[in-house]
């Protein structure tokens, strides 16, 4: 069928679920749309048998519902109604929550079910990688359900009469509000983790108004409640009425003189307001018993050494590289034969941080910095060649981490994640040395159709193509342990000492036909003119990303990707780049 994603966001589920709909012998269009003007054009503009909305702000107006079926998927169970559905779930401290797939009608999120799934609730989850992970895998189930049952018309949709119905209004920054004084630690974390990562939690801090996003718990530092207690990896530790905090990101407020603000690191955000506390680093490897917050960790299992890191929306600043560069390198002097990369759930990682780079006095050179500091982690890795090394891609992957990823000897990928290994969207040539892993791994011809095309790839395109190796159907939450069976299992069954030889000798003969350093230098060269032209569209691009506004020509771009969905490419794996 041809089915027309309308959205207010070329998001995450929106991504995915454009991907398995092609995957499905699916004809998808996709539709950014801010109102109903760009809503009805969206439609007139793509004839489809079906419209779907996986996250749409807006109402579906009454001329449009009543000449197309529009199914919207609602993140919340039957009977569930309102705009903060997750955010509710979340704040009451919900354990089952749910999707439902719905048809438009005048009264919102009251039409008639043709889908639903139901989840687990994960204790301690945050809004956005419970909406990445979890509620995504029970959209997407949902999705392909509604439209495999409207597709053989032998199926009606079910009315809500008679549901229990509960509507709930837009959760406001009122009822966000902290009590620093009197809030319990536990109920601190749940309201930040019910805003993020977005609205954030407004809330007063150091004499300035900010948004809070992210919290985790904090089981030793204590203090006057309120008060910044100390700094790690970026973030600051808040005391609480019977413990303490770690906030990861702040975004400031708008003002009547200063415009709304960006998400940041918040050491970076708080910049000068920040009081002379303590820097505390947590050891990479933590003793036993000791639990305290850490965007990288170390452990091992036996022969196996596990890095996980967990950046927020996977994005990797200068410091995140510089930081994960020297964990590895510590793993990578550990007595193991496989070391696995990757956090144990949500995003793997997106690339250089973009946000950090447009809060920079000089955008270009932290630009700069940034690349290379990436790169210098990429090398890392595939200069290592005295064990075997293994991503572990729990979620999303995109532009340089999804080249990360592929600078390791096999990747392991959840099946729900998404993959976009391209560049194309930032106006950027890219670098982390795709030249070299790309066309290495699904030829060349097939790597210069995916970096034009710039399309998503579901998990399970990616293993036909060749840019991952083992599909791991697991939930979220199992994706670890069954990540450290498959590891344990293929150091059991196969012979490492000779696979490392191998590798070595392989790397030995790639460095003799071209060095790393020449891939490096080519592609450092074009992103060199990208970051230091002041007309380059990387600017405006960028900017538009980060201050969430539409991007130049972001019609003509998706218009662009829903003809060339589908379009086979010429298998040239095996072919020399």
């Amino acid at each position: 069928m041809r089915i027309l994603l309308v959205a207010s966001a070329f998001n995450s589920l929106t991504q995915r679920v454009f991907a398995e709909l092609g995957d499905r012998g699916h004809t998808p269009a996709v539709a950014v749309v801010d109102g109903e003007d760009s809503l009805r054009a969206a439609v007139d503009r793509h004839p489809a048998d079906l419209v779907v909305a996986p996250m749409l702000r807006t109402a579906i107006p009454r001329d449009v519902w009543s000449r197309h079926t529009c199914l919207i998927v609602h993140p919340g169970p039957p009977g569930d109604r309102g705009p903060s559905s997750l955010d509710h779930a979340l704040q009451d401290g919900e354990k089952h929550w749910g999707v439902t797939v719905l048809q438009a009608e005048e009264e919102m999120d009251a039409g008639p079910v043709w889908a639903d799934a139901g989840f687990t609730v994960p204790d301690g989850v945050s809004k956005s990688d419970l909406y990445r992970g979890e509620a995504a895998d029970a959209a997407v189930r949902a999705v392909l359900l509604a439209v495999e049952r409207y597709a053989s018309c032998r199926r009606l949709p079910r009315p809500q009469d008679g549901l229990p119905v509960r509507a709930r209004p837009y959760l406001r920054q009122e009822e966000r509000r902290i009590d620093w004084q009197r809030q319990p630690t536990e109920s601190v974390l749940r309201t930040l983790r019910a805003a993020d990562s977005q609205p954030g939690v407004r809330d007063e801090l150091l004499g300035a108004e900010w948004f809070l996003h992210g919290g985790h718990a904090e089981h030793r530092l204590r203090g006057r409640p309120g008060k910044v207690l100390a700094t790690r990896a970026g973030a600051v530790c808040r005391a609480t009425a019977d413990g303490a905090v770690w906030i990861p990101e702040l975004r400031r407020c708008r003002t009547d003189t200063l415009p709304p603000g960006i998400k940041l690191p918040a050491v970076l955000a708080l910049g000068d307001r920040l009081p002379a506390v303590r820097e505390i680093p947590a050891p990479l490897q933590p003793p036993p018993g000791r639990h305290t917050w850490s965007d990288i960790r170390y452990e091992e299992l036996g022969p196996v050494g596990f890095l996980r890191f967990r950046f927020p929306g996977g994005a990797m600043s200068t410091s995140h590289c510089r930081r994960l560069l020297n964990a590895y390198r510590q793993a990578c002097r550990r007595p193991t034969s496989l070391l696995v990369l990757g956090g144990e759930r949500d995003v793997f990682s997106h690339g250089i941080h973009l946000n950090v780079i447009e809060a920079a006095a000089d955008p270009a050179a932290e630009s700069w910095a940034n690349i290379n500091a990436m790169d210098d982690l990429v090398e890392a890795v595939l200069t290592t060649t005295d064990r075997i090394v293994v991503a572990a891609l729990a979620g999303n992957a995109a532009a340089g981490g999804a080249m990360l990823a592929l600078a390791a000897d096999e990747v392991w990928c959840r099946d729900g994640a998404v993959l976009n290994p391209h560049y194309r969207l930032m106006g950027l040539y890219g670098s982390e040395y795709w030249t070299y892993t790309l066309p290495r791994r699904v030829g060349p011809g097939h790597a210069a159709a995916l970096m034009d095309q710039a399309a998503p790839v579901s998990a399970a395109r990616a293993l036909t193509q060749g840019l991952v190796d083992r599909l791991v159907t697991a939930s979220p939450g199992e994706f670890a342990g069954t990540v450290a069976g498959m590891a344990a299992e293929l150091t059991r069954h196969t012979d490492m000492a000779a696979r490392i030889a191998a590798k070595k000798a392989a790397r030995e003969r790639d460095e003799q036909t071209k060095p790393l350093a020449a891939y490096r230098a080519g592609e450092l060269q074009h992103m060199r003119a990208a970051f230091f032209a002041p007309d380059a569209p990387y600017h405006a691009l960028r900017s538009a990303f980060v201050r969430k506004r539409p991007a130049p020509g972001t019609d003509e771009r998706l218009d662009r990707l829903s003809r060339l969905r589908g379009r086979p490419v010429r298998d040239t794996r095996g072919q020399q780049p």
